[in-house]
């Protein structure tokens, strides 16, 4: 089994998206611990509201491949508009974090609220 630490932002029903993700995401792999959720504000685009982030830790028989297409039809069922700015609201963003041991997003070293997350599962 692998074992992988995913990163999770909402800025628009954050509340309400990320539940329905978790449920989603269950149904495909084991969900071994959910951190607690803090706020934050908007890196790049300021002028929209702040972000709801957290990490899933999980357990999965599947590639890493075949989790970053499991989490991006999430993200498209929950209603991501990829059409946005890179850094402009969404409904949910889902990064594989941590893949078996190895720091996969380089994401981990720039933003404290993930290393904090991370620490706390």
């Amino acid at each position: 089994m692998n074992i992988a630490i995913i990163g999770i932002g909402s800025n628009i029903d954050a509340e309400k998206n990320i539940q329905l993700m978790l449920k989603i995401l269950e149904e495909e792999v084991e969900i071994i611990r959910v951190s607690s959720f803090k706020t934050t504000k908007p890196i790049g685009i300021k002028n929209q509201p702040d972000f709801t982030n957290g990490v899933v830790k999980i357990s999965t028989g599947i590639t890493q491949s075949e989790l970053k297409q499991l989490l991006k039809g999430i993200e498209n069922s929950l209603g991501r508009d990829r059409s946005e700015p890179k850094f402009g609201p969404r409904t949910i963003d889902l990064d594989i974090i941590i893949w078996n041991g190895e720091i996969v997003d380089k994401d981990y070293y720039t933003r404290e609220f993930i290393r904090e997350s991370i620490k706390e599962l």
